[in-house]
């Protein structure tokens, strides 16, 4: 009988599930080092930090040992992974993928041991596959497989198109799994139904099934949807110290112990610790929260960046007296790009645009502290900022386009 052991709890901590328990432990007990993969398709040019938890718990992995896979779906990317959508997704053009996976190398190697991490890319094998090579890949799963899937299944039960090479995404990265012999794939909790098509392909190639670990989804800043630079409530990884740190520090307190979990480095007791200092009010939430800013900004930049940008959010927010709760807002707009004054107006902190031109005038307008002194500024989309009128009126704006 096999040897089982223990899954330590770091390893468990932050995961939704593991698919399977018992799977996992016997890997852990052949003490070899295991083919973890962990893969992203190059959709945008930017990874925020809700794509850095998978990123994390590879890193733990990797610190005991284990070999990362760091798979950049650019092919998969070419189809478009209809995860979570209710309407076909556009296929991204070769060249906007080539463009996007440029800067992933970077990125991940801020979390990442570069010297330690395999960088594959699934056009690798893809591409010399032929259309005979493709059908019988499709014929491994039947159409009311695929209808399992809870996004897809909606669209047909809703009578909305589903096309034929939407069906190819999963068997696609679940062949990955394949050609990469796979131990252990990391994905989000949406991507269940791929990562474990890659399972059943790997059973049906003649290889030991990987273990599949899933991990939830990180909310952004509004601390109810997903993290999404569509969305505009992202923390970039190539977000500038400054902006960083500020963000966040904009979360609320409820939520400050979510990201502890998932992008924390340190301990659980540490973060249990903290906690229990918060309850019996032997801490200040917002003090527990700038070590945690802290932390992500040394992580992403270094440690002096993290000084210096603490010391900014010192002068411009407590200096400034800003309050601790700042109201979230989030704004449609149809343009690139917006006048202060309207803007102002429609998230209700002045009552009419001669009313902004006249705080603007008086200097009573401020963006993350600092004077407007421009009647005709121009805010773009994309961005989040705090505005402030007068002494009591705030909120913490992300500008999305329609």
């Amino acid at each position: 009988m096999t040897e089982q052991v223990k899954i330590s709890p770091e390893i468990i901590r932050g995961t939704d599930e593991i698919l399977v328990n018992e799977e996992l432990s016997t890997l852990l007990t052949s003490k070899k080092p295991l083919r973890i993969k962990v893969g992203f398709d190059p959709t945008a040019p930017d990874l925020h930090l809700g794509h850095t938890v998978l990123l994390n718990k590879a890193k733990q992995f990797q610190d005991l040992g284990h070999h990362i896979i760091f798979l950049i779906g650019d092919f998969t990317a070419m189809i478009g992974d209809p995860t979570g959508r209710n309407v076909m997704r556009q296929p991204l053009s070769p060249e906007q993928v080539q463009q996007n996976s440029k800067t992933y190398k970077d990125q991940i190697g801020k979390i990442l041991d570069p010297q330690k991490t395999e960088i594959a890319y699934n056009s690798m094998w893809m591409q010399k596959k032929n259309a005979a090579d493709l059908i019988q890949l499709a014929s491994t799963f039947t159409v009311a497989r695929m209808l399992e899937r809870e996004d897809f299944n909606k669209r047909f039960t809703n009578h909305q198109s589903i096309a034929i090479h939407e069906f190819l995404y999963p068997l696609i990265q679940g062949y990955d799994s394949v050609e990469l012999r796979a131990d252990i794939e990391l994905g989000g909790t949406d991507q269940k139904f791929n990562l474990l098509t890659g399972r059943e392909l790997q059973k049906h190639f003649g290889q030991k099934p990987q273990v599949v670990i899933t991990m939830p989804l990180l909310e952004g800043l509004d601390g109810v949807k997903k993290m999404s630079k569509s969305l505009g409530n992202y923390i970039g990884v190539n977000d500038a110290p400054e902006e960083m740190f500020g963000k966040i520090m904009s979360i609320s307190d409820e939520l400050m112990w979510r990201y502890f979990e998932l992008l924390s480095a340190r301990s659980s007791n540490d973060i249990n610790s903290y906690k229990k200092a918060v309850q019996h009010e032997e801490a200040n939430p917002r003090d527990i929260k700038v070590e945690l800013a802290m932390e992500l900004v040394t992580r992403f930049h270094n440690n002096e960046a993290a000084k210096n940008a603490y010391d900014a959010f010192v002068a411009r927010f407590q200096k400034g007296q800003m309050p601790e709760d700042i109201p979230q807002m989030a704004l449609d707009i149809e343009a690139g790009e917006i006048s202060l004054v309207h803007m102002l107006k429609q998230i209700g902190l002045v009552s009419s645009t001669s009313d902004g031109y006249r705080m603007i005038e008086q200097g009573g307008v401020r963006i993350d502290g600092e004077p407007v002194h421009d009647r005709n500024l121009m805010i773009p989309v994309d961005s989040v900022h705090i505005y402030q009128v007068g002494k009591r009126r705030f909120a913490r704006v992300t500008l999305i386009k329609k």
